[in-house]
């Protein structure tokens, strides 16, 4: 089956894997340290997730252009956007005035994400993951694999 990873990008990092069916198979956040242990935790992560078609990146800059690069030698398709991206969609526009609040409710609906769609309704989460979560959703309609939020 094929899968859709959305990472919201940094050296903290938050990480959301998505299945065809919708389903969110796993969901994390890890500080990798620094860009070379990134860089290291990004080649043995896209090689363990199988049937990866979409990898989905939230933010720019150096550290984008590791996980491009790497996705882009396994043949994964990539999608960069920025927050605002998938805010716009998702979120109400009281909602997103500052960045602080923007996250507040991006861990409130990833929760309900999380109760709607994952087989481990483990609800501890930071708004690192809860924005990778958020992204791949957005991106779910964007690939086609979901009709409507």
């Amino acid at each position: 089956m094929n899968k859709l990873l959305a990472v919201d990008l940094g050296i903290k990092t938050g990480l959301a894997l998505f299945n065809k069916n919708c389903k969110l198979e796993w969901f994390r956040s890890k500080n990798f340290g620094n860009k070379a242990q990134l860089g290291r935790a990004v080649f043995n992560l896209l090689k363990e997730i199988d049937n990866l078609e979409y990898l989905v990146v939230e933010g720019g800059g150096q550290l984008f252009y590791i996980w491009e690069k790497e996705a882009i030698r396994r043949g994964i398709k990539v999608i960069q956007i920025q927050a605002n991206t998938w805010r716009k969609e998702l979120l109400l526009m009281r909602e997103q005035r500052t960045g602080q609040q923007a996250k507040g409710f991006a861990i409130k609906l990833a929760v309900e994400i999380i109760k709607q769609r994952a087989e481990k309704k483990h609800i501890s989460i930071n708004d690192d993951a809860a924005e990778a979560i958020l992204s791949g959703y957005w991106a779910l309609k964007e690939v086609k694999w979901l009709d409507k939020y």
